[in-house]
């Protein structure tokens, strides 16, 4: 007794290890793969880009002036000027400065944006582990009719059992195989949303199966869910998800950028610099030398500094708010995977308590129960045990809901 139930743990250990390495593996292949997850790289790649360009120097000006007399069209004056007009030097830096932390931002929002796509291929992976479990139940109770269902035949024959319950049974057997059909078809279809979330490229990961088939449940490792404890005090936790959430990493990042470009627009009243070099070919010998010039922003900048604290104080309040959205959303998660746990626990008790199908089978078999008595607790039992795989299902959505800023 004692090696079975060592063998018994070991085996589980092992399924809810494969679990595990099948949904890494398949969130890991999602990752690379996803076309949505691709261009979002190449936007904010482009972004970035944009930031910085709003840094660079003006462009250079070339002008030539050729004149000539009006009396003596031989008598002619050439002027040549090239500038290179810029902004303070200070200002640079501080645009320079700006641009970075707006980089940081767009890089949180690149990692929100991967979180989104990879929570939902998770829920698809949950909603894949729900699916095979319910087609096993479904197979059992399948089997379960089509015996039943062969054995009162063969009474109906022989006079020991009525049309009635015979009806009752081909009845139950065509419910269960529509079900279990339906069943079927819901998880060929999550299995091909979870494809298309990879680029359409085939899902196997260590285990390849023969093209053009579509890996099971099995061959993916999506047949048991991964122990998912719930912390006993969430407020540790809390600060840990809110720390590493993008979403709010961005918001941050938009804030401090959003202060340093109070400092630009503060430096927007420093006078813009032009220094250049001009030819002039007025007297016999050509004149050189240089061109140097100030561009004061009496009208441009007005208003602008205003501007850029409504602005920093806008990102301060949605930052802000984010938070608190956050943080009640996350306590929210919890007391629900509480409850739905909660739930879990009192219909494992009862299953522990109840009797076994099998007894219940003997039973009618031997005459001790109806087959009315023995349809109603066999529906008990079956609702009772689909209920139970909803729940778990649940459980594990909401706790994948919660630590979705650790994808």
């Amino acid at each position: 007794m004692k090696h079975i139930l060592i063998l018994a743990v070991a085996l589980a250990l092992t399924a809810k290890g494969h679990a595990q390495e099948g949904m890494e593996a398949i969130l890991q292949q999602i990752a690379r793969n996803n076309k949505a997850l691709q261009a979002n790289t190449q936007l904010i790649a482009s972004q970035k880009l944009e930031s910085k360009a709003t840094n660079n120097l003006a462009n250079p000006t070339l002008s030539y002036s050729h004149l000539w007399d009006s009396d003596d069209k031989n008598i002619t004056v050439g002027e040549l000027v090239i500038s290179q007009s810029f902004d303070f030097p200070s200002l640079y830096a501080t645009r320079n400065r700006v641009s970075r932390l707006k980089s940081t931002a767009l890089d949180a929002q690149s990692a929100a944006v991967r979180q989104q796509v990879l929570l939902q291929a998770q829920q698809l992976c949950l909603d894949i582990v729900l699916l095979h479990q319910q087609q096993q139940l479904l197979d059992e109770r399948l089997k379960n009719a089509e015996e039943l269902a062969q054995m009162y035949a063969e009474r109906l024959k022989t006079g020991d059992a009525n049309a009635l319950e015979t009806n009752k049974i081909n009845l139950e057997l065509l419910n269960v195989r529509t079900e279990s059909r339906t069943n079927a078809t819901t998880l060929q279809n999550k299995l091909k949303e979870l494809t298309a979330l990879n680029g359409n490229l085939p899902l196997a990961p260590g285990r390849p199966q023969p093209e053009p088939a579509m890996p099971g449940p099995e061959a993916l490792g999506l047949t048991d869910y991964t122990p998912t404890p719930l912390p006993a005090d969430f407020t540790p936790v809390l600060n840990e998800l809110l720390a590493a959430d993008p979403a709010l990493q961005a918001l941050q990042h938009e804030s401090a950028a959003a202060r340093k470009q109070v400092s630009v627009s503060k430096q927007g009243w420093l006078p813009q610099l032009e220094l250049g070099y001009r030819r002039n070919t007025e007297t016999r010998h050509p004149l050189n030398g240089i061109v140097v010039g100030f561009s004061f922003p009496l009208f441009e900048n007005r208003h602008q500094v205003k501007m850029a604290k409504s602005q920093a104080l806008n990102v301060d309040y949605q930052k802000e708010d984010a938070l608190l959205q956050a943080s009640s959303a996350l306590w929210q998660l919890y007391d629900e995977a509480r409850s739905l746990q909660q739930s879990i626990d009192e219909y494992n008790d009862t299953f522990a308590r109840q009797r076994d199908l099998s007894l219940l089978r003997k039973a009618l078999e031997g005459g001790e129960i109806s087959m009315i008595e023995y349809f109603v607790e066999v529906s008990v039992v079956y609702q009772s045990k689909a209920n139970l795989l909803l729940l778990e299902n649940q459980y594990q959505k909401v706790m994948a809901q919660m630590y979705k800023s650790r994808l």
